[in-house]
């Protein structure tokens, strides 16, 4: 059961197709709340790490809208996989089809290197989220990718590491997958990562999750919501083009 709080359609930033990207509030019969914006169209969805043109770190929604084109609107962005203090990607990061950082496979310390972590990726008509273990047998041709991990949600099973009565408790985002269809959600409050991942489950029915990041956790939606507390490494954005192609 979930109670829908607020559906709002962003039609008025989608001239050429108002059912691309759809952003919602939901608070579960326990009370916690999520944003959930969901996303069918991959053709505008981006990574977006470096500016291509001095190559200086993003870091924020803001920059990514200051480098876009003047007729493009930046209409939703969240973080989108962890990061050095750097800046640069822990895990597999592909951009445009180019791959800047390679898929990690070792061991290590840290929420990236629970078991099992996973990929989100996409090309213009498809999109994945897969273990990391799953990706590197696939041979996708993929035109972004980002590496996070914990995976929330398996094959529809929450990842068995997680503890229902936990009390490490966070503002989370993550993204999942129901045909095809991609779902970045951020908790309202702090939840533990089985809630996170049951709200996935349960509410979303998705297929498989992966977990983004915890504490910076940040939400862009145009017109609603732009979160710049934090200074961030890879962020995932949807990009209107519908006045350019008015031109």
């Amino acid at each position: 059961m979930k109670w829908v709080v607020g559906c709002f359609a962003l039609y008025g930033l989608l001239f050429q197709a108002a059912y691309a990207i759809d952003y919602q509030q939901i608070q579960t019969v326990e009370g916690d709340q999520y944003e959930v914006v969901s996303i069918n169209d991959f053709k505008a969805l981006r990574l977006f790490l470096k500016n291509p043109h001095n190559q200086q770190y993003y870091k924020s929604f803001n920059t990514i809208q200051e480098q876009l084109k003047q007729c493009e609107q930046l209409s939703f962005a969240m973080n989108a996989g962890m990061f050095h203090l750097g800046f640069s990607p822990v895990g597999l990061y592909v951009e445009q089809s180019k791959v800047i950082q390679p898929l990690n496979k070792t061991k290590g310390f840290g929420n990236f290197f629970l078991q099992p972590n996973g990929v989100l990726a996409w090309n213009k008509k498809q999109a994945y989220v897969l273990t990391t273990q799953q990706y590197s047998r696939k041979n996708l041709k993929v035109d972004y990718a980002t590496q996070s991990g914990p995976m929330l949600i398996i094959d529809g099973r929450i990842n068995s590491l997680f503890l229902p009565d936990s009390q490490s408790k966070k503002i989370r985002n993550g993204v999942g997958i129901r045909n095809n269809k991609l779902y970045f959600v951020i908790s309202k409050n702090s939840v533990n990562f089985y809630n996170f991942a049951e709200f996935f489950q349960r509410n979303l029915k998705v297929e498989q999750a992966l977990y983004l990041d915890g504490s910076i956790s940040s939400l862009y939606v145009r017109n609603k919501r732009n979160d710049h507390q934090f200074e961030l490494g890879p962020m995932v954005g949807w990009v209107d083009q519908s006045s350019c192609r008015l031109k």
